[in-house]
């Protein structure tokens, strides 16, 4: 069976090393990092993510705040909160919950966070210097993909990978980071012609498209690495977007679902928040 890379137990390892930072932080500063998350409305999904980078900053150390707004607020009360967070010199990290209502414009949103406390990582300016190689805040999920490679010393430098999924958030990101680290990226799609072939000769699959088993065994080639990020809710279990107990003999690491890249997810924000913190304060 191939090795499981465990979110788990590598946010453990990666969330002490935070704890430890932002105390030299404080004493070097007089101050820690502070997080504000917008919430807007009560998606369950969003919730119950929002308690959990809650919970996550103060044991880490870090001051955390959550503003819960009505999902009646206007669009231009929003952008008016931002701008006055965006102001406020004791917030260094900032993010609105996504998703919003339909009445509010996300790419508005989005584009109103200043860039340099934008902890999710979208910002276009963040978008555009991750695109060209520069130093910026990543996207948390792909970033925290990148930590997990890293912790298992797995090589990526010339490799064969693919990314199965191109949205904004995850597939596009990723694949840009993966490129960052030499590796040869293709990205494919709902309208890939021949995945499976596409995927039989990757030594990384990185599956984001939200299908519940669609990556399969005769799709893996012997000894490849598979990082799921599919989260799908499936009679009541979660399953991920691979076929686990299917591929997991065959693959030498593979991510589990839940536990995988879920809780590297949350870890990174708090990452994402010292950088952003220390760029503000430097």
């Amino acid at each position: 069976m191939g090795e499981i890379i465990s979110g788990k137990e590598l946010s453990k390892e990666v969330r002490q090393q935070v704890k430890l930072e932002v105390e030299a932080l404080k004493a070097k500063y007089k101050a820690v990092p502070h997080l504000v998350v917008i919430l807007v409305g009560n998606d369950p999904a969003s919730e119950s993510y929002v308690t959990a980078k809650e919970r996550a900053c103060i044991k880490a150390g870090m001051k955390s705040t959550l503003i819960r707004k009505e999902d009646t607020i206007s669009e231009s009360e929003l952008l008016e909160l931002i701008q006055s967070l965006n102001e406020d010199t004791g917030v260094h990290g900032l993010l609105v919950q996504l998703p919003l209502p339909k009445h509010i414009d996300e790419n508005k949103v989005i584009d109103a966070i200043d860039y340099k406390k934008d902890v999710d990582g979208f910002h276009p300016l963040n978008i555009a210097y991750m695109h060209m190689g520069r130093d910026a805040i990543y996207p948390a999920t792909p970033s925290g993909i990148i930590t997990m490679l890293k912790s298992k010393n797995i090589e990526l430098k010339g490799k064969d990978a693919i990314v199965i999924g191109r949205s904004n958030i995850v597939g596009k990101p990723v694949a840009m980071l993966l490129l960052k680290e030499h590796a040869t990226v293709t990205i494919a799609h709902s309208r890939t012609v021949d995945l499976a072939g596409k995927c039989k000769n990757a030594d990384i699959i990185i599956a984001a498209v939200g299908k519940p088993n669609m990556v399969t065994k005769d799709m893996v080639k012997p000894g490849a690495v598979i990082i799921d990020v599919g989260v799908n809710r499936v009679e009541g279990k979660l399953v991920g977007d691979v076929d686990f107990d299917a591929v997991k003999d065959i693959a030498s690491y593979i991510t589990p679902v839940p536990g995988g890249v879920g809780p590297m997810t949350i870890t990174t924000l708090l990452q994402n928040t010292i950088k952003t913190f220390k760029g503000l304060m430097e």
